[in-house]
């Protein structure tokens, strides 16, 4: 494999020159893009930059949500040797003047106006920007605003403009710059959304992305030609690691939006093999899946829930007779061979004839040639897990930070094993180690899990302190990530270690596992443990509005508002019982695990505010935002 991702971009541009790199929508319908053509805007971006006095080693912001520019930029400004500094459109002021002042950035990609009208803002903050490069055309305010305030502002199309004349004037020099690409070369410094407070930037090479391409690409296989559905934040760590998968595999990338009817609507247009997304995504598919089955009602609802059973238990059993859901230790697994094979063999038509008359229709709004969901970016709750393994919907989930550029661990399409992420992609080598002492615990015991090997970043741009205490002498990464390995090496997580609640009496509690039963409920949108440092646990919930607006009108409750129904006795004994019969000893939770009292909130968890970029509950915030609402639980 090249040593460079430019050159395995221009490798498949030589290669797959007319297949198509990416789809994107206008005006309704997708346009292809081919990699012959997208490699050629690359280089005459490249050629745009060197034009105005670019050099390799310059950091460049590149601010802009999902975009097919985007990925053009960001080869053309890694084909010079340049370094970007990726965010998105949502990044607020303050993050934008910590990080591009940091990184001292003297130019910057933006998406749009809006952008340019907000850099603009904190021109004081950032003295050093010379240069704005703007994918849509400015408005003649962004104009003169930039011009008053010495800023030189260009398009995309200027750039390639000039480029397309450089190149014709040097025609071998961005192809020299690419040749001159190494493997340790830092492509990219992306300052982490954060979930404990200021961002730090994660310095990531060539060889850090590369590396996941050795077996990435066979678990999650593509051929020339295939399509992936993009729907993750282009500039984050996630996202661009699949873009690459799917590049290195001369496939395409199509670009949608997580949003139920758009993504639906897409998948069907599209017909893609894969769809990697968070897991939220997948939790809305769901979601709408039980929802539209119980709007429907009667006896079609009935079929869906006794078929879905069916096939719950009957993949249950196959799992464990035939080895894919994960082993610890020697658990004399033949010894449940006799007591499963006949309830699997009972079973088994029952499971074809839902699929035949439930499940094939639910497949079918994935598309015909649907492979598999790749979840990432957070947890995949074990319901949502369970059910797209009954149905015969692959669904497999990965692992990994910002920090390993980002991935770790993936389950492989072809054989994936139940209830773990995967084991360590070749080049990658994990353990478990002691809370306490570090020492390594080996398989099967609970620890803190480190990482070792070729896709751990460079270090945190600026902080050697920080990344000293992240890598160790031995150059074992600490991941922050509660886990244990099992007997084939694969990674099972229990929560962030930094996110454990340590109550009075001295007890450790994981608030993941007890959150994501919580959502289990259909009448749970989001659910938050607290109770560090106190007697017991309590947690706030956002309630499914429709799900709880439904109940209302099947009870006869009568109510003005929303607000006035989450007041009433009736929604609050409704949340608390379902919070009860998920959290408790029958579920396998002990005595100080249950929830004492919840507090219901009004307004769903935004991005920016309770929400990482990649949807996971920023905690340090939630303290702060509902430190009336905690204390309220505590009296």
């Amino acid at each position: 494999m090249e040593k460079t991702l430019v050159k395995i971009f221009r490798k498949q541009a030589q290669d797959y020159p007319e297949t198509a790199f990416q789809l994107y929508k206008q005006e309704g319908s997708f346009t292809p893009i081919s990699y012959k053509d997208a490699y050629a805007d690359a280089v005459d971006f490249a050629g745009g930059l060197l034009d105005l006095g670019v050099k390799r080693g310059d950091h460049i912001g590149l601010i802009s949500d999902n975009r097919w520019e985007w990925e053009h930029a960001d080869m053309g400004i890694m084909a010079i040797g340049a370094i970007d500094i990726p965010r998105g459109c949502d990044a607020t002021p303050a993050d934008l003047a910590y990080i591009l002042s940091f990184a001292e950035c003297r130019m910057v990609v933006v998406e749009n106006s809006a952008q340019i009208q907000k850099l603009l803002a904190l021109r004081d903050q950032l003295p050093l920007i010379q240069t704005l490069i703007c994918f849509e055309e400015p408005t003649d305010k962004d104009t003169n605003a930039a011009k008053d305030a010495g800023i030189v502002l260009l398009t995309f199309n200027d750039i390639i403009a000039k480029g397309k004349a450089f190149n014709e004037q040097h025609p071998d020099t961005v192809n020299e710059e690419i040749d001159k690409g190494e493997w340790d070369d830092l492509v990219t410094i992306i300052f982490t959304s954060g979930t404990t407070g200021q961002p730090k930037g994660v310095m990531l090479s060539n060889g850090n992305f590369i590396t996941q391409l050795d077996e990435v690409d066979e678990r999650i296989f593509l051929y020339p030609g295939d399509r992936g559905l993009m729907v993750l934040p282009v500039w984050h760590a996630f996202q661009r690691a699949v873009e690459y998968v799917v590049m290195s595999q001369a496939a395409t990338i199509c670009y949608s939006k997580p949003i139920g009817p758009i993504l639906l609507a897409d998948l069907k247009a599209l017909n893609p093999q894969v769809l990697p997304a968070v897991p939220r995504v997948f939790e809305a598919v769901y979601d709408g899946i039980y929802r539209n089955m119980r709007k429907t009602g009667g006896i079609v609802y009935l079929l869906f829930r006794f078929f879905v059973r069916v096939a719950l238990i009957h993949a249950k059993i196959d799992r464990v007779l035939f080895d894919k859901t994960s082993r610890f230790g020697i658990d004399k697994r033949w010894l449940q061979w006799p007591g499963f094979v006949i309830p699997w063999l009972v079973l088994y038509p029952i499971r074809l004839l839902g699929n035949v008359l439930v499940f094939r229709k639910i497949k079918a709004m994935l598309g015909t040639g649907f492979r598999a969901g790749v979840a990432g970016g957070g947890a995949l709750p074990r319901a949502v897990d369970a059910f797209f393994w009954a149905i015969g919907v692959k669904l497999v989930e990965g692992y990994g930070l910002t920090e390993t550029a980002p991935i770790i661990s993936v389950r492989p399409i072809k054989n994936p094993v139940f209830g773990n992420v995967g084991s360590p992609i070749r080049g990658i080598s994990a353990r478990v180690v002691d809370f306490e002492t570090g020492k390594d615990l080996g398989r099967g015991k609970k620890g803190v899990l480190e990482i070792k090997g070729g896709t751990v970043m460079k270090g945190y741009y600026k902080r050697p302190d920080l990344t000293k205490k992240a890598i160790n002498e031995d150059e074992w990464f600490n991941t922050g990530d509660i886990a244990l390995l099992t007997r084939h090496n694969e990674i099972v997580l229990r929560g962030r270690a930094k996110d454990t609640i340590v109550q009075l009496g001295g007890e450790n509690v994981e608030p993941l596992p007890i959150e994501m039963k919580i959502q289990e409920s259909r009448f749970v949108q989001t659910a938050v443990v607290v109770g560090q440092d106190q007697r017991y646990l309590t947690a706030l919930i956002v309630p499914d509005k429709d799900e709880v607006e439904s109940f209302a009108k099947e009870s006869g409750l009568a109510y003005k508002t929303y607000t006035d129904l989450l007041r009433t006795t009736e929604v609050n004994h409704l949340i608390e019982n379902e919070v009860g019969l998920r959290v408790n000893a029958k579920n396998g939770f002990k005595m100080y695990e249950r929830i004492n009292k919840v507090a219901l909130l009004e307004k769903p968890f935004e991005v920016g505010v309770e929400l990482s970029a990649k949807q996971e509950i920023m905690r340090y915030k939630i303290n702060d935002l509902y430190a009336k609402e905690i204390k309220n639980l505590y009296k």
